[in-house]
Order: C-alpha cells, then structure tokens, then sequence
C-alpha cells in the first residue's frame, strides 16, 4: 500500500508541477536560518511542507541550490518518512488503519466504500481538495476496530455505511459554514 502510494506521489509530483507555481521566497527565512546547520535536511523539509501543506518539486531544487543537499538525499528522506507529502492534500486527511485488527474486521471494505463515495483512489485527493485517503499500518485503537481518523477524531466500530456517513456529515457541516460566511 505504501509503496504504491509513495510510487504514484512521485509520479503525481511530476505531472502536477508544471500546473503548480508556488511563491519559493516563502522558504527563504527557513533556508537563511538551516543553511549552515549539521543535521539540517529533515528540519528544513518540515518547514517547507509546514509553509505549503506538502513539499513542491521545486523546492528541493531550491534547497538543493542553496543549501547544497543532494536531491537524492531529499528525495530519500522525503518518501521513507510518511509525515512528508510530496503533493498537495485535502482540507480533511481520512487515515483508514489497516492494522491486523482492523484488517480482521474488513478495513480493506471501509477503503473501498470510502473510495467509492469520494471518487478517489487510496492517497489521492478529491477534486475540490475537501478530503485526501490514506491507508496507514495502524492507529494504536484496535479495540475500536475497524477505525479511521480524520483530523484529531477517530471514529471506531465502523461499517461501510457508517465511514460515508461521517464523511457525508463533514460536507454538511463544511457547506454549513461556507453559507454563513
């Protein structure tokens, strides 16, 4: 699942960065304050996803230049460490655990219907960038099996219907506070 996802973000990264322009100033504070710093690749990688939401293709080009860290190092560290995104993600990230509990419950089912609803495969993201899927190993709540978080919520006990049902409320509410503003 991972690497597949690693695979197809690799491959989404090329084909979204000629659509993609980012303002590269944005990581020049970061840049001047790591640049001559021992360990500085991974604190560096966190601050340009923490400015845009996931890491463009042209900023490790740009730390690259600036900073002299090899692309293939960046690159490395970037797919091996899940924290890191290497394309743009939702609003609402749904982690659907995939841990032996839950995959003893059917959470490979709870995928497929959220897939199904959202018109999305497992690491991609809806078109109106509302909600990225993600299947990870474990969540640490196998006795809510199966579960999925979205945000800091965790939802347990989960059935095909009910996982849509949660993601149903959520664009209630998104569209709820949309109208009010």
């Amino acid at each position: 699942m991972r690497i597949n996802r690693i695979q197809n973000q690799i491959r989404e990264t090329e084909e979204e960065s000629s659509k993609l322009v980012e303002d590269l100033s944005l990581i020049d504070l970061l840049i001047k304050k790591y640049k001559n710093k021992h360990g500085n690749l991974i604190p560096l990688l966190q601050g340009v996803q923490s400015i845009y939401g996931y890491i463009p293709r042209d900023a490790f080009f740009k730390l690259n230049k600036e900073v002299g860290l090899e692309l293939s190092a960046m690159y490395g560290v970037a797919t091996f460490y899940s924290q890191f995104r290497l394309n743009p993600v939702g609003k609402h990230i749904i982690k659907v655990c995939h841990g032996t509990a839950c995959h003893v419950q059917d959470a490979s089912k709870i995928t497929d219907a959220l897939m199904d609803s959202l018109k999305i495969n497992d690491g991609e993201t809806t078109e109106d960038n509302m909600f990225t899927l993600e299947s990870v190993a474990c969540l640490g709540c196998c006795s809510l099996a199966p579960v999925m978080m979205i945000g800091e919520e965790t939802y347990g006990k989960l059935t095909n219907k009910s996982s849509v049902k949660v993601i149903k409320n959520i664009k209630i509410q998104e569209s709820k506070a949309t109208n009010k503003e």
